[in-house]
C-alpha cells in the first residue's frame, strides 16, 4: 500500500502538478484547495504527510497547520512563495517540520517528501549510541524502542522531527551539537545556514518538556556551539 500525500493549494493547476509529481513517485494523492477542505479530508482519510499553501481562502495554510497539530503529528511541508527567513521561521513555529519556496524544484520537493515520510514511517537510526531500552534523566524518561518520551511520567506528544532530535540528544546526554550536525542527521540532508530550522524545532521541543521554557533545564542552548540535554541525576 503506498503512501498517502495531501496536496492543498488554491491553485489548481500548481496540486495538479505536485501530485502527478508525486504519483510518479509512486505516492497515492488527495487534494485540497482550501484550509477548511483540507481538515475535512484528513478527519476521514488516513494520510501520512500533508503538503501545505500559506495563502489560500477560508482557511489559510498556517492556520490550517496549527489545527492539525492539535490532532497529528504526521509530517507538513509548507510552501508558499512568500521566500523571507521570518515567514519560513513562522511556518515552523506554528508546527510544520519544514518549507519549501515556491517555485520550487521538483526533485528537490520529492526528494524533501521522501526524507519526512522515511523519518515518520521507520523514524531510522540516526546514528547515535546504539543504547536502547529506558533512557532516564531527572523528570524525562525516553523509551528509546518505543521512541517515546515521558516527562512527569506523562507522555509528550512530539511530531517526528522532534523525536529524531529528542532521540538523538538523549541518546547522548550532556553533549553537545552543533545546529549543522542535527540538521544533517535529523533532516539526512545537507543544509546552507539551518540554525533558524533547528532553532525553531528546539524551541516547540522545549515548550513540551520544560517547567519553565524561558530557563530550560534540560534542553539548553551552548552559544556560539550548539545544542544539548543537560544531566539531571535526580529530580524531586
Amino acid at each position: 500500500m503506498s503512501e498517502c500525500v495531501l496536496v492543498v493549494d488554491d491553485d489548481r493547476e500548481i496540486v495538479k502538478a505536485i501530485a502527478i509529481l508525486l504519483e510518479k513517485e509512486g505516492y497515492s494523492v488527495l487534494r485540497a484547495y482550501d484550509g477548511m477542505q483540507a481538515l475535512r479530508v484528513l478527519a476521514e482519510e488516513s494520510v501520512q504527510l500533508v503538503l501545505i499553501d500559506v495563502m489560500m481562502p477560508k482557511l489559510d495554510g498556517l492556520s490550517a497547520v496549527m489545527k492539525i497539530r492539535e490532532r497529528q503529528n504526521i509530517p507538513i511541508i509548507v510552501l508558499s512563495a512568500k521566500s523571507e527567513e521570518t515567514d519560513k521561521v513562522l511556518g515552523l513555529s506554528m508546527g510544520a517540520d519544514d518549507y519549501v519556496s515556491k517555485p520550487y524544484n521538483p526533485q528537490e520537493l520529492a526528494a524533501r517528501v521522501r526524507s519526512h515520510l522515511r523519518r515518520y514511517t521507520r523514524l531510522g537510526d540516526i546514528h547515535a549510541n546504539p543504547q536502547s531500552g529506558e533512557i532516564r534523566n531527572g523528570r524525562l524518561c525516553y523509551q528509546a524502542q518505543e521512541r517515546t518520551l515521558y516527562a512527569d511520567g506523562e507522555p509528550v506528544r512530539l511530531t517526528a522531527t522532534e523525536t529524531k532530535i529528542i532521540d538523538l540528544l538523549m541518546r547522548n546526554p550532556g553533549r553537545i551539537f552543533p545546529a549543522e550536525e542535527i540538521y544533517r542527521r535529523v533532516w539526512e540532508e545537507e543544509s546552507f545556514a539551518p540554525e533558524n530550522t533547528v532553532m525553531v524545532h528546539i524551541r516547540r521541543i522545549r515548550e513540551k518538556i520544560e517547567l519553565n521554557p524561558k530557563e530550560p533545564e534540560y534542553l539548553k542552548v551552548v552559544w556560539g556551539i550548539g545544542y544539548k540535554i543537560e544531566k539531571v541525576e535526580k529530580y524531586g
